[in-house]
């Protein structure tokens, strides 16, 4: 059962003297010992990791990267190999409850006790963490999550998505300066998506720190100030959202012409047109080295009209996709970028 903490303890939280980083890890290892014959596994590999108090931070990877290794080990569930990790600059080892006390979780496991009430379960958890009775926002939480008229029913009665959606107002109820976020979106309905992304900003916009794991990568690209990207248990970029959407410096042109183009002409072939159909033509460019006028004056030397036209950015999922499909050296050499 996780130690009470006085009260006090919540009043300096959102203070002018709270720290910079909401989480700073520091040459985090974690290695599994081997099994039945097999080598120890390292699943994280020296983690280097600060997260900007009052941030939404994205954390992604593929399955396997080490992601759930490291918020087990900031929730205080697995035991770090060696290095430090800090919430709200207090060690998680040296300083347990404290640390504890500064964030919330929500995993990707439902583990709700399912014979108790939505009310009852967040009371309970309010307890545990010391918050007295009148300082309890039960009812705050249930409506935010939309639960408010399931407040009385056994949790064994909810769906799937509901039990989600409590456990997202469970890990709020000691109100933590650091909210963490394992895939919260997996299996609920797109109404819910929006209204807790929307929640989510709010408490963002109060002081928050959100720290998001999601396979959501367009929620990641719409919600993040800053992303970092694991893969094989190490951090292979951790950058701006804006910055890391800039660094393929790429976009796509589509053209459509007034008439029909029977043959793509020999100066277009040389600069990258590509002939999609008789009246349209695309072209990927670098942003950084070629400016759109001068890409579309060879249209127009060539006799075209263009009727229509549109272009497209560089999305998160191709830097993602792009990234976790290198090779490790050349992951590392990105990272240095």
């Amino acid at each position: 059962m996780m130690e009470t903490v006085d009260c006090n303890f919540y009043d300096g939280l959102m203070s002018e003297s709270a720290p910079l980083s909401a989480v700073e890890i520091s040459g985090l290892v974690k290695t599994y010992r081997g099994s039945a014959g097999r080598p120890p596994q390292e699943a994280l590999k020296g983690i280097n990791l600060n997260i900007p108090r009052g941030s939404i931070f994205g954390l992604l990877g593929p399955n396997g990267a080490g992601k759930s290794t490291l918020i087990n080990i900031l929730a205080g569930l697995v035991v770090k190999t060696s290095g430090t990790t800090k919430i709200w600059g207090y060690e998680v080892e040296e300083s347990p409850r404290m640390a504890r006390s500064a964030i919330g979780v929500v995993p990707q496991e439902l583990n709700l006790d399912v014979f108790f009430t939505p009310r009852a379960l967040l009371d309970m958890q309010a307890g545990l963490y010391g918050v007295p009775k009148r300082e309890r926002r039960t009812d705050e939480l249930l409506e935010a999550v939309g639960l408010t008229s399931y407040a009385n029913a056994y949790a064994r009665t909810l769906s799937g998505g509901m039990r989600r959606r409590l456990m997202v107002a469970k890990a709020l109820v000691h109100t933590p300066p650091v909210l963490v976020l394992d895939e919260p979106t997996a299996g609920v309905d797109v109404e819910f998506r929006q209204t807790l992304w929307a929640y989510v900003r709010k408490l963002n916009a109060a002081g928050t720190t959100i720290v998001l794991t999601t396979h959501y990568l367009e929620e990641a690209q719409a919600l993040c100030d800053r992303i970092a990207i694991m893969n094989r248990g190490e951090v292979i970029v951790n950058d701006t959202t804006a910055s890391l959407l800039r660094r393929l410096d790429k976009k796509r042109l589509t053209i459509t012409l007034d008439r029909d183009m029977p043959d793509l002409p020999e100066n277009m072939r040389t600069q990258g047109w590509e002939r999609l159909a008789p009246r349209r033509l695309s072209l990927s460019y670098r942003p950084s080295q070629a400016a759109v006028a001068a890409l579309l004056r060879v249209v127009q030397v060539n006799g075209f009209v263009i009727a229509d036209l549109t272009t497209e950015e560089t999305t998160l999922e191709d830097i993602f996709l792009q990234l976790t499909h290198r090779q490790e050296p050349e992951l590392k050499i990105l990272a240095q970028l």
